[in-house]
């Protein structure tokens, strides 16, 4: 059984929601990059948040049994980059999220879906 993007993506938001990740933003990118269809971008404000949150993803991406093609950042849990195929999930620390800032790196995407 394969998941649409799109399912993916609503997988992606209610995990980091269930774990209270602050400012879940979704940014559309198709016909943008081809790095992936959607980025789904959040954060925690310590990094247990950070882990637990990207603990939660991984586990429902595991549910539904989606190949997760790489996880970086679990050791720091300052900035955690999960590739999930079409859609990509960064869970970051609070001050690294403000000073990246890739929602503004990436302004050409349409936003889906903050919580």
């Amino acid at each position: 059984m394969t998941v649409s993007s799109n399912e993916l993506l609503q997988m992606a938001i209610d995990a980091a929601d269930d774990k209270k990740a602050m400012n879940i933003v979704a940014l559309d990118l198709r016909g943008i990059s081809l790095v992936a269809d959607y980025f789904v971008i959040c954060h925690g404000n310590s990094d247990t948040q950070v882990q637990a949150i990207a603990t939660e993803v991984r586990k429902r991406a595991q549910e539904k049994n989606v190949k997760i093609n790489g996880i970086e950042g679990m050791d720091s849990a300052r900035w955690v980059l999960m590739d999930l195929g079409d859609v990509v999930v960064h869970v970051f620390h609070r001050d690294e999220r403000e000073y990246y800032n890739i929602e503004r790196l990436w302004s050409d995407a349409k936003v889906v879906n903050t919580v």
